[in-house]
C-alpha cells in the first residue's frame, strides 16, 4: 500500500530524447499526501518533488519527478489526515480515547486545543439505493452498511429506512429531504410558499443536483461557474431517532447567518468554531443561544456569487464550522429538510429567502418613530409626568410602552392599582397624536381565586399539560403569590423559589387557545363590563415566549430524562444543565391545529412563532 513499482521489462534501448516520467497523479487518496520518496536499486534519490492535494476530488498530484525510461525505480508515499480535514466524532463534552475509539474513529490529541482530537477516518455508513433521476428531481433510497454503523446508545443507533427526494421547485431554489420512509418522524409544522408542482426548466435552473452513490452525498454545482455550493459526501452523516449529522464542504470562508447568538462580526469565524440554537431568555453573550432561532445562513462564493441554505428543523441543534472550509449540522431530532436558494447576488438570496418563508410585514408607519420604554415604572402619575417632560425638553417622542409595572401582580390583562389611570392617559396620549404599547408575558397563573383569564383558559383546555394525563405542567416565572409578604432582602432564586406562584403555559398551537388568547386582548381593549376600563393600546409588546422560566422545569422536576438530557446535548450555553435550563419540560404534551400531539422536545424553538401569529391577527 502506497508504494507504485515502476519495473523496465526491456531496458537495451537508449532514448536519444532523453525522456522522463516528471508527474504522477494518484486518484483516490483519502488522506493528504504528505511525504514522496523515490528510490533506484533501494537508494534513495534526492530531488525535489511538489505535491499538490485535492481533498474533494480525492486526488494527488505529484511534480518535478525525474524518471528516466529504461531505468526501475521505486515510489512511496506516507499519507496523513490533515487537520482541516479532521471532523469531529466525538462533539459531546470530555472526550477520551476509550470513547473514541468505541465509536471506530481516530484519536490524535495534538497540541491545538481547537482541532478536534476524536476524528472520522472512515467513509459514512449509508450508500444508495434504486436512485431516480426525473425533469423535476431526484428520488433514492438509503442502504445502511450495519458493520459500519456505531452509536453512543439506542436513541443514537442509525435508521435503515432512510429516504432521499430532491425537488427542482424552482430556477434558483431547489429543496432535499432525507426522511424516515417506514416510521413517521416530527416534522417542523410551518408552510413554506412552494410551488404547486416544480415550475423550473433543465435549461434555465441555475444548479445541478448529483446524489453520489457510496459513500452517501448529494453534490449541488452552480451551472454558470461550475462552483460546488454544497457537498455532503463526507464520513460525519448519520441518521438516528435523537442524533441527526451532516456536514458540507462550503464554496469559500465567507459565511453569514445562524442565531441567534453574540458575534465579534458578521461573517462566521471558520477556525473550528460551534454555535448552540435554542431558543433561551439569555441577553446577548458570545456564544450564548438566546431568544431567536435562526438555521439559515448565506454564503459568498470566491467569484462574488450568493446562496443561500435554510435547513427546516425546529430541534436544539448546533453547527461546527472548520477552516476546510465547511460546516457540520447536529440536531436532536425531526428530519433534514433543506433549502437552496441560488440568488446569485446577495439582494436576490435574501428576496428568494423571504418569498420561500414569507415576507416581514409592512411595520405601521408611526412605529418608525422615537420610541420609550423602560421596566420600573412606578405608577401612572410616573408615565404622565414622563410625557409632558418630554415635550418640555423638546424631544422627539412618537410611542410610549409599560411594561410589567402596569399590571396587577404582574398577571396579564389586569391593571394595578397604582396604575388605574392608565386608560384614561392612553387616551390622553392618543388624541395628542402618539402611540402606546402594553406588554404581555404568555404564562398565566394558576394560584388565583378570581382570575377569568386563567378560568376560562381552564375551561378551554389552553394549557400545556404533561403527557399521557390531564395535569397541567406548573413552572415559576410571575407572579408572586398573592396576599403574601415578599421578603426583598433575600436572593431573587430564594424568592422566586418561595413566593412564585404556579405558572401555567398556554399552548398557542391549539385552536382553542388561539381563540381564547384573542377573546383575552379583545375584552382588554374594548372592556365589555367597564368600558372607561378599556385600554386602547396600538401595540402589543410580547415578551418572554422562549418560553422563559425562573427554574429548570417545572415545579417538583421533569419526569423524562431522555427528553431533558438526551444523548447529545449541543453546544448550549449551561449545556450541563440540559434542555429544560430555565424553560418547561421537554415532554410537556403539545397540539398542532389539526389535533396532532407534539412534544415540547420538537417544537420548543417555534413557541414565541406560534404565539406571534395569533398576537398579530
Amino acid at each position: 500500500q502506497n508504494v507504485l513499482q515502476m519495473n523496465a521489462i526491456n531496458s537495451n534501448y537508449n532514448d536519444p530524447n532523453n525522456l522522463k516520467f516528471e508527474e504522477i497523479k494518484i486518484l483516490g487518496a483519502l488522506q493528504e499526501i504528505t511525504a514522496v520518496t523515490v528510490s533506484q536499486n533501494n537508494v534513495v534519490e534526492n530531488s525535489p518533488l511538489n505535491i499538490t492535494y485535492y481533498p474533494v476530488e480525492k486526488v494527488a498530484h505529484i511534480s518535478g519527478l525525474q524518471l528516466e525510461l529504461g531505468k526501475s525505480y521505486t515510489i512511496n508515499w506516507t499519507q496523513k489526515m490533515a487537520d482541516n480535514e479532521k471532523f469531529d466524532c466525538y462533539p459531546s463534552p470530555d472526550p477520551t480515547q476509550e470513547k473514541c475509539e468505541q465509536l471506530g474513529c481516530i484519536w490524535d490529541a495534538t497540541s491545538i486545543s481547537d482541532i478536534p482530537p476524536c476524528y472520522y477516518s472512515s467513509d459514512n455508513a449509508y450508500s444508495i439505493d434504486r436512485v431516480e433521476y426525473t425533469s423535476s428531481g431526484v428520488t433514492a433510497n438509503l442502504t445502511l452498511n450495519h458493520a459500519k454503523a456505531r452509536a453512543y446508545e439506542n436513541a443514537t443507533t442509525p435508521i435503515s429506512t432512510l429516504r432521499l427526494e430532491v425537488k427542482y421547485h424552482l430556477n434558483h431554489m431547489l429543496q432535499f429531504k432525507i426522511y424516515d420512509y417506514q416510521n413517521t418522524r416530527y416534522e417542523v409544522p410551518v408552510q413554506l410558499n412552494l410551488p404547486s408542482s416544480p415550475a423550473s426548466t433543465a435549461a434555465e435552473r441555475l444548479y445541478e443536483v448529483t446524489v453520489q452513490n457510496k459513500p452517501f452525498g448529494i453534490q449541488v454545482r452552480r451551472k454558470s461557474t461550475g462552483t460546488v455550493i454544497w457537498d455532503s459526501q463526507l464520513p460525519t452523516f448519520t441518521f438516528s431517532d435523537m442524533f441527526i449529522q451532516i456536514s458540507t464542504r462550503l464554496a469559500s470562508q465567507y459565511v453569514y447567518g445562524f442565531g441567534e447568538t453574540e458575534h465579534t462580526m458578521f461573517r462566521r469565524n471558520m477556525s473550528w468554531h460551534t454555535w448552540g440554537m435554542f431558543t433561551r431568555d439569555q441577553p446577548p453573550t458570545y456564544k450564548l443561544n438566546s431568544y431567536g432561532y435562526q438555521p439559515f445562513y448565506m454564503a459568498l462564493e470566491e467569484d462574488g456569487n450568493a446562496h443561500g441554505v435554510l435547513l427546516l428543523n425546529s430541534n436544539a441543534m448546533d453547527v461546527t464550522f472548520q477552516p476546510t472550509p465547511a460546516l457540520t449540522y447536529r440536531t436532536t431530532g425531526g428530519i433534514l429538510d433543506f433549502y437552496v436558494v441560488l440568488g446569485p447576488t446577495p439582494e436576490l438570496v435574501v428576496q428568494e429567502y423571504t418569498a420561500l418563508i414569507g415576507r416581514p410585514v409592512m411595520p405601521p408607519y408611526w412605529s418608525l418613530g422615537f420610541q420609550l420604554c423602560r421596566y420600573g415604572y412606578r405608577n401612572d402619575s410616573e408615565i404622565a409626568q414622563l410625557v409632558e417632560e418630554m415635550k418640555a425638553a423638546g424631544i422627539p417622542y412618537d410611542v410610549q410602552y409599560a411594561d410589567i409595572d402596569h399590571m396587577e401582580r404582574q398577571l396579564d390583562f389586569t391593571i394595578g392599582t397604582r396604575f388605574a389611570g392608565l386608560p384614561a392617559l392612553i387616551n390622553k396620549i392618543k388624541e395628542e397624536g402618539m402611540r402606546f404599547i402594553i406588554i404581555l408575558d404568555p404564562t398565566i397563573s394558576g394560584n388565583e381565586t378570581n382570575y377569568p383569564t386563567f378560568s376560562r383558559g381552564l375551561q378551554d383546555d389552553v394549557f400545556i399539560k404533561w403527557p399521557n394525563t390531564n395535569d397541567i405542567i406548573y413552572s415559576k416565572v410571575w407572579p408572586f403569590l398573592p396576599n403574601v409578604q415578599v421578603n426583598e432582602s433575600l436572593p431573587e432564586q430564594t424568592q422566586i423559589q418561595i413566593y412564585g406562584a404556579h405558572a401555567a403555559f398556554p399552548d398557542f398551537f391549539r385552536n382553542s387557545t388561539v381563540e381564547w388568547w384573542k377573546r383575552e386582548i379583545l375584552e382588554f381593549y374594548n372592556n365589555p363590563t367597564n368600558p372607561s376600563g378599556s385600554v386602547k393600546f396600538d401595540g402589543l409588546w410580547i415578551d418572554m415566549n422562549e418560553p422563559a422560566a425562573f427554574l429548570n422545569g417545572a415545579i417538583g422536576g421533569c419526569r423524562n430524562d431522555l427528553l431533558n438530557m438526551p444523548p447529545y446535548i449541543p453546544h448550549l450555553g449551561y449545556r450541563s444543565e440540559g434542555l429544560a435550563f430555565k424553560t418547561p419540560c421537554m415532554e410537556g404534551q403539545q397540539y398542532l391545529p389539526d389535533g396532532t400531539p407534539v412534544r415540547h422536545y420538537d417544537v420548543h424553538s417555534l413557541y414565541g412563532w406560534s404565539q406571534t401569529k395569533p398576537t398579530l391577527e
